[in-house]
């Protein structure tokens, strides 16, 4: 799958680039509007992140491009969160819309959410261990029964499902499912600990902890 981001903040665009290639997509960033047009026919994108507030042409106009040439699907970017912003994406051909700032595993959720509904990614289900992932909506089970994770949880699970057995940073993990290393790292405790509830309701403990090191998931 072809991902296309225009996105003028180049943290918020560095993060988005990572994550999305090592979920397998092929993927161009841009930091404004201005080559859209051969950019969309070089890459012929299935969908685009486009942040709103962007230099020169602003999101919404960019959309309307993309759209007049292919059946792209669109997610807009902004940290505008009113009722008229978000009419005012619909109507420029969202597909969906997110405020920043946003947890990336929530927009690799919706990302995946969107290319199903547009009939361009078929129905992944793996597994690990007891662990069963449904990576197209976003769901797992374990041992056969769903668990009912937050999209931060089902992230983190996600990470560490990754490489099992090996040590994940607390920074590595910040980076990978929010995006940001510089939040205070026990954001990533207290996600952790929550995740690790709703597992050992339906099993052993499967997250190790090595402190001072780090996360592993023995599976």
């Amino acid at each position: 799958m072809r991902v296309l981001i225009v996105e003028d903040d180049s943290s918020i665009r560095s993060a988005l680039e990572e994550a999305l290639r090592e979920e397998g997509y092929q993927v161009w960033a841009e930091s404004n509007a201005s080559r859209l047009r051969q950019v969309q026919e070089k890459l012929r994108p299935d969908i685009a992140i486009l942040d709103v507030r962007l230099p020169g042409i602003n999101g919404y106009e960019a959309g309307r491009q993309l759209r007049e040439a292919s059946d792209v699907a669109l997610l807009f970017l902004t940290a505008a969160d009113r009722i008229e912003d978000r009419l005012a994406g619909f109507e420029a051909g969202a597909d969906d819309y997110m405020v920043k700032p946003f947890a990336i595993a929530e927009l690799l959720a919706r990302v995946r959410a969107l290319l199903r509904r547009s009939g361009k990614l078929s129905a992944r289900v793996r597994r690990i261990g007891d662990l069963e992932f449904d990576d197209e909506n976003a769901e797992v089970a374990r041992a056969g029964t769903p668990l009912h994770l937050t999209p931060t949880e089902y992230g983190l699970l996600v990470a560490l499902a990754k490489k099992p057995g090996k040590l994940i940073s607390k920074i590595q993990l910040l980076n990978e499912v929010w995006g940001f290393s510089d939040y205070a790292p026990n954001i990533v405790e207290v996600h952790v600990s929550s995740l690790r509830q709703k597992l050992e309701e339906h099993g052993p403990r499967i997250i190790r902890t090595a402190r001072g090191r780090g996360y592993a998931l023995d599976v």
